[in-house]
């Protein structure tokens, strides 16, 4: 493959170049990518023939297509993912998965392995009178349930033990 450009050593022995390659020539620039031809200014530029056949100016705005609707079209459906919710003995700010509101748990209290075990503690200690049944009557021994207050669904349950 030769190298463009007016760099051509003579035959003989004592040829000597007139003066070096250019820039361009060197490295090529543009000998790969022809340059498009310049518009020719005259009556066609930026014309648009009408059906009359006059010239007029091509519309200032172009429009897409409308795309038809897809009769295979899939349903996309958006499921919002909840971290997991601890539940301690004290009201959850949360959203409630059967009804999608964001709500306040409501606490309900009931007997659980700590109450029973406790109750039995003190039976042993010898709080046979009636006493052995405080544990029942103290939130803080008992387990917690919490309840959605819009539509009243189970939402977790805390275990002392």
């Amino acid at each position: 493959m030769s190298v463009p450009g007016s760099y051509q050593a003579a035959a003989g022995p004592s040829s000597v170049p007139s003066a070096p390659p250019s820039y361009e020539e060197t490295v090529a620039v543009n000998s790969y990518f022809p340059v498009p031809p310049a518009p020719v200014p005259g009556p066609t530029t930026g014309l648009v023939t009408g059906p009359d056949g006059k010239g007029m100016n091509p519309p200032a705005y172009y429009t897409q297509p409308v795309p038809v609707p897809n009769a295979n079209a899939i349903a996309v459906q958006t499921v919002y993912v909840q971290q997991p919710v601890s539940f301690f003995d004290r009201p959850v700010q949360m959203c409630c998965p059967s009804c999608n509101k964001m709500i306040v748990t409501q606490l309900s209290y009931n007997a659980g392995a700590l109450t029973w075990l406790s109750c039995g503690s003190l039976c042993l200690l010898g709080c046979v009178a009636g006493c052995c049944f405080i544990p029942f009557c103290v939130d803080a021994l008992q387990d917690v349930d919490h309840y959605c207050p819009n539509c009243k669904a189970l939402l977790g349950t805390y275990k002392r033990l």
